[in-house]
């Protein structure tokens, strides 16, 4: 199963389980989002990518700047480890690695969540690629991504019981969009996938074409 059809059946079933209103509040967040232009506003493919300096699981600060030198990098944005589409994705980034450093690429996975639970989902998913904690979305607010959940939504998250804000640190409910980014060792994005659909995101074939295309390039 392609990760597009994991996560399109995973919509399905929240589909299926929630409340008319409560999926109405999320389809409204998403709809007025979409209508902010935040997805083409954001960092693009032929722009350069902002350098960033972020501590990954181990306190270890990684650079964009120095994974650049080895090759080029797959920079992921996800919400956090308490969210189910994000969790999917990074399993499927996971079982891809092989195929990435074929293509003499690496992988950094960004997230707002504060450190413990950056460190809590990498080891409950087992992942082996390096997961940095983007304090206040420092990062994530270069690339164009950020955004404010709108207050219906933060009271649908409530009662369920998940807090954003606690989870990541900070008095503020901002996520960034999900992203993923292929960044040649120049700098320059080769490949973008934003939305501003959380249950869509960067399908790992399409990562490994933009590599090889960029290959095919230098050669």
């Amino acid at each position: 199963m392609s990760l597009h059809e994991a996560l399109r059946e995973l919509a399905e079933a929240g589909r299926a389980r929630r409340s008319p209103e409560a999926q109405a509040v999320i389809d409204g967040a998403i709809e007025r989002l979409r209508r902010t232009g935040i997805a083409e506003a954001c960092l693009q493919a032929g722009e350069t990518a902002p350098d960033f300096q972020l501590p990954d699981t181990d306190g270890r600060i990684v650079s964009l700047e120095a994974s650049l030198r080895s090759g080029p990098v797959v920079v992921t944005f996800y919400r956090g480890g308490w969210c189910p589409y994000c969790n999917l994705a990074l399993r499927a980034l996971h079982q891809a690695m092989a195929r990435l450093e074929a293509e003499r690429a690496s992988l950094l996975a960004i997230t707002p969540q504060l450190a413990e639970g950056v460190r809590e989902t990498r080891e409950r998913l087992g992942l082996d690629f390096p997961m940095l904690a983007d304090h206040d979305n420092r990062t994530a607010r270069l690339f164009g991504l950020v955004f404010r959940l709108p207050d219906d939504l933060i009271a649908l998250y409530r009662r369920l019981g998940v807090d954003i804000a606690a989870a990541n640190g900070t008095a503020e409910w901002e996520l960034p969009l999900p992203a993923t980014y292929v960044i040649a060792p120049d700098g320059v994005v080769a490949y973008a996938m934003v939305d501003v659909d959380y249950t869509h995101r960067a399908e790992p074939d399409d990562i490994v074409a933009a590599l090889r295309r960029l290959k095919e390039i230098a050669s």
